[in-house]
């Protein structure tokens, strides 16, 4: 037999200004306000983590294994480990400079140590003049910066024509890029760059005028190209 025990009112009227205390606290702005901020600071935690296992805690947001810092095949050429900032989209044309860059920033970076070049200097023009590695030069001759060669009575091998007949059309023959990149440092340290070893290392924008005042091409824009190129890749991460 079911048995409906009657409720004390003292209990109802309990429970009743239970609730109603309850739903005034939980309804109140001050509570509203307090959820958002609470909801706010996990969501940015929750941003901060994903940024930080993403991009690694390196300076600058710079990952150990990105494209600036990546691990190395057994062939010792770097791997391409894609970096994107955070709210940026690689085009396929900047992956493919981006790729250019995991496999020569290391000579880059030897150079920049070994003579005071930056680094983004030295690769924004090797991207620029080996067309992103692919031109006939860099493929064929190893030459990632179209050096000439000069001498009327080279040894076979030392160079090769492109043109016609007059030595000024004949490019230099590097055995491996590394020799390109080394030929392209002695060029700068010629006096007719000398100025530009006075300027900070991190002035990669002094470094792309002084190079296109002091005739390095022919391009009224070259500097402006090459600074592009830097910011765009941000390439200026490696010269600190």
């Amino acid at each position: 037999m079911k048995v409906n025990l009657p409720i004390p009112r003292s209990w109802r009227l309990y429970v009743e200004d239970l609730y109603r205390r309850i739903y005034r606290q939980v309804t109140s702005p001050w509570t509203k306000v307090s959820v958002l901020i609470l909801l706010a600071i996990l969501v940015t935690r929750k941003e901060l983590s994903f940024t930080i296992s993403i991009n690694g805690d390196g300076l600058l947001g710079l990952s150990t294994a990105s494209v600036f810092g990546g691990g190395d095949r057994a062939d010792g050429k770097a791997t391409l480990v894609s970096f994107r900032p955070e709210n940026r989209e690689w085009s396929a044309r900047e992956l493919k400079q981006l790729e250019y860059v995991s496999n020569y920033r290391k000579i880059a970076i030897a150079q920049m140590k070994a003579h005071g070049i930056p680094a983004s200097i030295t690769l924004a023009q090797g991207l620029l003049e080996s067309g992103t590695g692919q031109s006939t030069l860099a493929t064929r001759n190893n030459n990632h910066f179209g050096l000439k060669c000069f001498s009327k009575s080279c040894r076979k091998g030392h160079c090769s024509n492109h043109s016609d007949d007059h030595h000024k059309d004949f490019f230099r023959i590097f055995k491996t890029p590394e020799e390109s990149y080394l030929a392209h440092s002695n060029l700068l340290r010629k006096d007719r760059y000398r100025k530009l070893f006075s300027l900070d290392p991190t002035d990669y924008r002094g470094w792309a005028r002084g190079l296109s005042k002091a005739g390095y091409a022919t391009d009224p824009k070259y500097a402006d190209k090459l600074i592009r190129m830097i910011e765009t890749l941000e390439l200026h991460r490696l010269d600190a």
